[in-house]
């Protein structure tokens, strides 16, 4: 029901560049109106604004639900997500989809889903489902379908594709955004791309890129998740271009989302002198504006959706109200767990040691994929093959790991190939998350631990495992593989432990099981591990 009250505080009117105290009175969950104090006050006020919006996040990547998504989100004041169930839709199609709308609309937060634009991501995998362009538009069709999610096959676009150009037609003729998905998309081909009708982009790692696209007409996303971080190039840009930016967190694992949302983003930018209405409105007001979304922005008739914060340097939230509900407060979330019924999409064997063998050819260098730490890009190398009784294996020494990647869909060989910088020195880690497609990927010391650390994975139907001799550890997804049904903060705290001994293994990266999730994303460049074989995502073919 509804909530009705008046509350004081120093009001952040970020439309008119002004901060004043005032009294917010909501009727009916609604501002039905704004009246500036008058005279001293005897002690401090807090500041009223705006919730924060995360304008680009696939909710899959918290392996939350979205309905405990939101019941974390909201103690740090976040009111609101543009959401692409791009994820669940690889593994489980419209049925995935459906899912995602469903369970959101059980808790009080505001999930804006996209239809999802390319599924699969590409034909050089093997996915669980496919949404053709019939599909994308009987989703757009829908009320609680926002936009087109991602348009990753950039390729596609730029040869005239028909699905592709099928799925941009629906959304036009149904006059909602689609949204881009172009790394290092330069020049001619970024203005062909963006003059398609493509209205953002949250792949930009360059100052130089945005500048380019933001040029050109596109909307930039600043990203900073749990592996991608890109915050520290972009967020001087927002002085000079206050209305053409948003924040946006795109992946963020559960331990990361209990640590902090937007409002760290908001912190940061403030620390470095970005002005503070800027900064809201990227935070705020730019996505909710840019796909019209049902979220209130602190003014006379919008819906009561806004926070109390502390201050506007570190954004302590105090409190989080939407259609003037209190949804939490002192760092207590108020959204209650609600019960699911996990779907999923999961079809293979027990694999042995034998399955991770990887014949030499006689070839005295090998393609390894270099991971960066906080980039999805990979660099593309080529170093000396290491070979033992006829087969390329690992070199822990100097961190060249094997990787593996097991359909889970179908019975089918074991993708192998050679990564480095994961920095394991003993045992394995698997994950049944693996962009986009979602099949097994592990990667490890040794072909045993390897084994052993994707059994445990496909023996939950999906999860997170780290794996050291006797020593196991594993959380198990049984939502399409990718999220749990249970409580948040356990979520959280499981993961953290699975981290921990992930990076006790030798671990260097800041997210490993993050990053490794990334190690099959073939529509960012420049190597990556499918199903199928290694892919050279310069080139958009096998290597």
């Amino acid at each position: 029901m509804a909530a009705s009250f008046s509350i004081m505080g120093n009001l952040v009117d970020v439309f008119n560049k002004q901060i004043y105290p005032a009294t917010v009175q909501v009727t009916d969950g609604k501002i039905t109106a704004i009246q500036p104090a008058s005279g001293p006050h005897d002690t401090p006020l807090h500041y009223i604004m705006p919730g924060f919006v995360d304008s680009h996040v696939h909710i899959e990547s918290s392996m939350l639900v979205p309905s405990e998504f939101a019941r974390l989100a909201v103690v740090h004041g976040t009111v609101a997500t543009v959401s692409d169930p791009h994820e669940i839709a690889n593994v489980c199609g419209m049925q995935g989809v459906d899912f995602m709308i469903e369970n959101g609309k059980k808790v009080p937060f505001k999930f804006n889903f996209g239809a999802p634009s390319c599924v699969p991501a590409t034909t050089f995998e093997t996915a669980g489902a496919a949404l053709n362009s019939a599909d994308v538009h009987a989703l757009l069709e829908k009320d609680e379908i926002k936009y087109l999610s991602e348009m990753m096959n950039f390729p596609g676009l730029l040869y005239n594709d028909e699905e592709v150009m099928q799925k941009i037609a629906s959304a036009k003729t149904l006059g909602k955004p689609i949204d881009g998905h172009a790394p290092g998309l330069r020049g001619l081909t970024a203005k062909q791309y963006i003059d398609a009708g493509i209205s953002t982009d949250h792949e930009c790692f360059t100052k130089e890129e945005a500048l380019d696209k933001l040029g050109y007409g596109m909307k930039i996303i600043i990203r900073e998740g749990s592996a991608a971080k890109n915050f520290e190039a972009l967020v001087d840009l927002l002085n000079d271009y206050p209305n053409d930016m948003f924040f946006c967190s795109d992946d963020k694992h559960p331990d990361s989302l209990v640590a902090g949302h937007i409002n760290q983003l908001c912190e940061r930018a403030v620390a470095k002198g970005i002005a503070i209405f800027n900064v809201l409105r990227a935070a705020c007001i730019n996505p909710v504006l840019h796909y019209k979304l049902d979220v209130g922005l602190l003014r006379l008739g919008d819906d009561a959706d806004f926070i109390v914060v502390d201050n506007l340097q570190n954004f302590k939230v105090l409190q989080t109200y939407i259609n003037g509900n209190l949804v939490a407060a002192a760092g207590k979330s108020y959204i209650p767990s609600v019960a699911v019924t996990p779907i999923n999409n999961f079809n293979c064997h027990f694999v042995t040691q034998g399955d991770m063998a990887f014949a030499h050819k006689g070839e005295n260098m090998i393609p390894v994929i270099e991971a960066l730490d906080g980039q999805l890009i990979t660099n593309k190398l080529y170093l000396p093959a290491c070979v033992e009784n006829g087969n390329l294996v690992g070199d822990a020494a100097n961190d060249i790991l094997k990787m593996v990647v097991v359909n889970r869909y179908n019975p089918a060989p074991v993708a192998k190939a050679f990564v480095k910088n994961f920095g394991l020195q003993i045992g394995a880690i698997a994950s049944s998350v693996a962009h986009d497609s979602h099949n097994i990927i592990a990667v490890g010391v040794d072909d045993a631990s390897i084994a052993q650390a994707v059994n445990i994975v496909i023996k939950h139907c999906g999860g997170v495992s780290c794996v050291s001799g006797l020593k196991e550890q594993y959380l198990a997804l049984p939502v399409a593989g990718l999220m749990s049904a249970d409580d948040g903060y356990k979520v959280a705290e499981a993961y953290t432990a699975i981290d921990a001994m992930a990076k006790q293994l030798g671990s260097k990266l800041s997210a490993p099981f993050m990053t490794l999730s990334f190690m099959g994303l073939l529509v960012i460049p420049h190597l990556k591990l499918s199903d199928l074989g290694l892919f050279d995502g310069d080139s958009f073919s096998f290597v």
